[in-house]
């Protein structure tokens, strides 16, 4: 069937046992768009489960979700497992990666370079958020966006375009969050969930970090680099390092924005953001990452010097022509 989007929701209607899950250390997005599909199932009466090898972010532990979020993999399971949200398999968590049936998988994504590592893959690179496909599905099967499908979803999309100020917003991608608002979603109640979930150890953490801002190619590229010892400082992980990128990338006269994180000894994973035609994907692309044009990310495995000049060395030939 050369519709994705088709075929996908007539397994959805005629197969009964599924596993829906998205990549590891899930972001607004991945958690969105896991439980917008899950609500869908439950509203068909399927069966489901949904995993994530990271569980809930602490952030987002107020989230209202379709079912429990497993942990670990079913075993025996024998129905289909969908992935969402995640550009290669990897990004899946290997236990699942390795679970997976082959015969029995569904890919939903949205990111340049995905490798279809899927049975049905359905990859649009044109949607700002896995969410906004995931709606595409519940109209296609006349299920509205009520209620927790329509919270999910807002959650996703919201998230994935910053609140609607990327260039990835488009008119339906605001249609759709028209559509919700009509269903009943209050912005001033369901919003604040969403962004004011800040601990104190957050707090100290960007203050140690925004004092080591490092800015290159005449102040254009401000870069963070977030080592081991300030989480440990902080007693902080990876998820309080989100949204540290797209805050210095406010800085007059900055065009990319990168902070690095020592993930363990001599393996850090990097993220670039930036606006309008600066295509960072193609940076990200070099070390084996991927992403979006103005948001991209990936992993290099060196020294804390090494990545430091591959970056900005890789900004000058890629971006600035230097």
């Amino acid at each position: 069937m050369e519709n994705p989007l088709k075929e996908i929701c007539q397994i959805l209607k005629g197969e009964d046992d599924f596993l829906i899950a998205s990549h590891y250390h899930p972001d607004g997005d991945a958690l969105g768009s896991t439980a917008a599909l899950g609500f869908i199932l439950k509203a068909l009466g399927k069966r489901f489960r949904i995993y994530n090898q990271s569980g809930v972010p602490e952030a987002m532990k107020w989230f209202t979700l379709p079912s429990t979020m497993l942990t670990e993999v079913p075993k025996k399971f024998d129905g289909w497992y969908i992935i969402l949200d995640c550009g290669d398999a990897a990004r899946m968590g290997e236990t699942l990666m390795n679970a997976m049936d082959p015969e029995k998988s569904i890919n939903i994504d949205h990111h340049m370079g995905n490798s279809d590592f899927a049975t049905i893959n359905w990859v649009d690179t044109n949607r700002p958020a896995v969410g906004e496909m995931i709606t595409l599905i519940a109209r296609e099967l006349k299920i509205s966006l009520s209620g927790p499908i329509g919270e999910a979803i807002y959650l996703s999309i919201a998230t994935d375009t910053g609140f609607f100020t990327y260039g990835n917003t488009k008119p339906e991608t605001l249609e759709i969050v028209a559509d919700i608002l009509r269903h009943g979603l209050q912005l001033d109640e369901y919003v604040p969930k969403i962004r004011n979930q800040w601990s104190m150890k957050r707090i100290k953490l960007w203050t140690i970090a925004l004092a080591k801002i490092e800015l290159y190619h005449d102040d254009q590229t401000a870069m963070i680099f977030v080592t081991q010892e300030m989480l440990t400082e902080t007693d902080t992980g990876g998820p309080d390092c989100e949204g540290l990128v797209n805050f210095i990338r406010r800085i007059r006269n900055v065009r990319v924005a990168i902070v690095v994180r020592e993930d363990t000894q001599h393996r850090f994973k990097f993220s670039l953001r930036s606006s309008g035609p600066d295509n960072v994907q193609v940076v990200a692309s070099t070390f084996g990452g991927g992403g979006h044009r103005n948001a991209s990310g990936g992993m290099i495995e060196n020294t804390a010097e090494y990545v430091r000049n591959r970056l900005t060395e890789t900004l000058s030939e890629k971006l600035y022509n230097i």
